[in-house]
């Protein structure tokens, strides 16, 4: 039965944490809750504003979903290319260090775990820094199109100010109209940012990663996710069905809050700082 903590003490809630996770290691399962402070938005938290992110097929299968996809990137790259890691982000870095958490899972773009010093990571959704050629399956990085794409549009942004930018980078613009879109420098394929979207499959050997790391580990942390989808949510079945607790950081409640051993519902930088001091003291 989940045992739900009032989170009013940081302190008392990581000490819980603690207790129920055990020595460790354990495996670090992590969403958009963790980048909030970070300033990037949550899709599903409490208060965020509904969504209907472009999906694989829209992508693919229309030029002009594509221009409006990348015109909306154009602007929220460079937003989402200087935001720096909160104390969410470098407690995990810190937890890996102290060998109680042996990895972070995340299904974050933003590589902002690996910013803060996480040395063991799988980008179950992919990473907003590179961009793949779906037709030669070329690999660029995201800051070299930027300037492909400065140089197609050098005006585009310029009256750009104050935008709503999603955990994908992707900015909310009232016209595309007029944007050109680039194509692959090598073969002249259709370019895509290297993120699973919705309606595409994760690739199956980061899933594997995902299993192996949950095998091995002692008990899984979930930490600013809504579990909503399937991919993230795999691997809370994977430890229940092994016997292993789960514990879930959360502001909100969770897809899996029925299954898990306890449930902090607040925000993850705080509480996250306290479980470092838990494990450390």
């Amino acid at each position: 039965m989940t045992n739900t903590l009032d989170p009013d003490n940081s302190g008392v809630a990581a000490a819980r944490m603690r207790e129920v996770l055990g020595e460790g290691p354990v495996v670090a399962l992590t969403g958009a809750g963790v980048s909030t402070d970070s300033g990037i938005p949550d899709y599903r938290g409490p208060g965020s504003p509904p969504r209907t992110p472009m999906t694989y097929q829209q992508f693919v299968g229309d030029a002009a979903f594509r221009r409006h996809y990348w015109a909306r990137n154009h602007v929220g790259w460079h937003y989402v290319h200087r935001t720096l890691p909160n104390d969410g982000h470098r407690a995990l870095a810190e937890l890996e260090a102290a060998g109680a958490v042996s990895a972070v899972i995340t299904q974050n773009v933003d590589t902002l775990h690996e910013a803060a010093g996480s040395r063991q990571v799988v980008d179950l959704h992919g990473r907003y820094d590179r961009v793949v050629c779906l037709g030669c399956s070329e690999v660029v990085s995201r800051a070299s199109l930027a300037e492909r794409l400065l140089a197609l549009n050098p005006d585009f942004a310029d009256g750009v100010a104050d935008v709503e930018v999603a955990p994908d980078a992707d900015a909310v613009l009232a016209s595309t109209e007029g944007f050109r879109v680039a194509d692959c420098g090598s073969c002249g394929g259709m370019l895509k940012p290297d993120i699973v979207y919705f309606g595409e499959n994760v690739p199956k050997p980061r899933v594997l990663e995902g299993y192996r790391l949950v095998d091995e580990a002692s008990a899984l942390l979930v930490a600013g996710s809504s579990l909503t989808v399937f991919s993230g949510r795999r691997y809370v079945k994977r430890a229940v069905e092994q016997g292993k607790p789960v514990v879930i950081l959360n502001r909100g409640e969770t897809r899996s809050d029925d299954v898990a051993a306890l449930t902090v519902d607040a925000g993850c930088s705080e509480v996250l700082r306290s479980l470092v001091r838990a494990y450390t003291a």
